[in-house]
C-alpha cells in the first residue's frame, strides 16, 4: 500500500496554509465581491458601500498569558485587532460577534470583567456587540470575535494596489509591543524563580500599553478622508513590518526599499531594547502586535499627508523584479526576509 503524504503544517506556515485551502475555495455568490486574501472579505449587497467581515481568534498559551496580562485588558484587545482589520481596508467598523470558550477554572465574575473590556473598546470605537456563542474547553480560554464594518465602494484599499514609485508609510511607532512582551515575560520568569520579588516596570508603562492593549487606529481614517485621500495599497502590521511588507509586494507584484533610519521608534522602546540587549531595528522589522497601519499612496497624495503627525514615510515601491531591501544605516542594502510570528 501506498503511504499517504503527510505535510507538517510548519512547512507551510499560516499563510501557505490558507493559499493551499483557499485554491479549492471558489466563491458562488454574486454578493462575494472578494473572499479570502485580505484583511477582510468584501460583500456587495448593493448601494454605494460594501460590508466588510473579518474574523481573529485569541488563545491562551498562543496569543496571551493570564499570569501578567489582565482579563478586562484583554478583552478590549480582542476587539482592537478585529477592529484594526476594518481600518486596514480604510473601512468604519459596526458591529462584533463574540464566541468563547472557558474551563470551569474561570469564574462568572473573571467573565464579567473579560467582558467589560470588550464593552470599554466598544464604546471607544463606537461599535456595538450584538451576539455570540460559548461552550466548554479543555485547553484555557479560546476568545473567537467576527467583526462587521463598510467601506464606500471608491474608498476601499486592498493589499494588491500598491505601483512601483507608490510611498510607503506606517502610522505611529514600532516595536514597542514586542518589547512590552519581552519585558513582561523576563518580569514572570524572575517571579517563578522568587515570588517575593517585586516586578521591576516603573518607566515602561508605554510599551506595556503597547502589548496588553493596542489601539486600532481609527484616528488616522480621519486624516484620510480631510486630505482626500485613499490608500493604493493597505495592510495592519500584527505580524511584523517586514511580514506585512512582503504580503503588500507579493499582492500588488512590486518590490520594495525600506530605509532603516526613517523607521519611527519611541524613545522608550530604544532604552528597553539596550537594557534587554535587543537590536531595536530588528524589534521594529519583525515584533509583531503593533497593530499600526502600514499602506502605499501616490507620490502626489503624499503631499496632502506629509505634514501628518501619525505617519511617517520609510520607503517607496520598486518593480518587482528589483526585490525588496532594507537600506542600512551604514547604506548597505540588505534583503528583506520574515522573521516576524509564526503560527505554526
Amino acid at each position: 500500500m501506498n503511504t499517504p503524504t503527510r505535510t507538517e503544517l510548519a512547512e507551510l506556515g499560516e499563510f501557505g496554509l490558507i493559499d493551499r485551502l483557499a485554491k479549492n475555495i471558489l466563491p458562488a455568490l454574486p454578493e462575494t465581491f472578494k473572499g479570502i486574501g485580505d484583511d477582510c472579505a468584501v460583500l456587495d449587497y448593493g448601494g454605494e458601500e460594501f460590508t466588510l467581515i473579518s474574523t481573529d481568534m485569541l488563545v491562551e498559551g498562543v496569543h496571551f498569558d493570564l499570569a501578567y496580562c489582565p482579563l478586562k485588558h484583554l478583552g478590549h484587545k480582542a476587539v482592537s485587532v478585529n477592529v484594526s482589520d476594518i481600518v486596514a481596508m480604510n473601512g468604519t467598523p459596526l458591529h462584533i460577534t463574540v464566541g468563547l470558550a472557558l474551563s470551569n477554572r474561570f469564574s462568572v465574575e473573571a467573565i464579567e470583567e473579560l467582558y467589560a473590556g470588550m464593552a470599554a473598546a466598544c464604546k471607544d470605537y463606537k461599535i456595538d456587540l450584538v451576539g455570540g456563542d460559548t461552550t466548554s474547553s479543555r485547553s484555557g480560554l479560546v476568545i473567537s470575535i467576527t467583526v462587521v464594518g463598510k467601506v464606500g465602494k471608491d474608498k476601499v484599499a486592498y493589499r494588491s494596489g500598491a505601483n512601483v514609485h507608490d510611498v510607503l508609510c506606517v502610522t505611529g511607532d514600532l516595536g514597542g509591543a514586542y518589547l512590552g512582551l519581552q519585558m513582561l515575560e523576563r518580569e514572570k520568569q524572575v517571579f517563578v524563580s522568587n515570588p517575593t520579588v517585586q516586578p521591576e516596570l516603573a518607566g515602561k508603562d508605554y510599551i506595556l500599553q503597547r502589548q496588553l492593549k493596542p489601539i486600532a487606529r481609527t484616528d488616522f481614517m480621519y486624516d484620510l478622508k480631510e486630505a482626500g485621500v485613499v490608500p493604493t495599497a493597505m495592510i495592519d502590521i500584527s505580524d511584523g513590518l517586514a511580514s506585512e511588507v512582503m504580503h503588500l509586494c507579493k499582492n500588488s507584484k512590486v518590490g520594495m526599499v525600506i530605509f532603516e533610519e526613517k523607521l519611527p521608534i519611541d524613545e522608550s522602546a530604544m532604552e528597553t531594547a539596550r537594557d534587554l540587549n535587543l537590536d531595536i531595528t530588528t524589534c521594529a522589522l519583525h515584533g509583531g502586535e503593533d497593530y499600526e497601519l502600514l499602506f502605499t499612496i501616490r507620490p502626489q497624495d503624499f503631499e496632502k499627508l506629509k505634514n501628518s503627525p501619525h505617519i511617517t514615510a520609510i520607503g517607496y515601491c520598486l518593480p518587482a523584479e528589483d526585490g525588496i531591501w532594507l537600506n542600512t544605516l551604514n547604506n548597505n542594502h540588505v534583503k528583506l526576509t520574515a522573521q516576524g510570528w509564526a503560527h505554526f
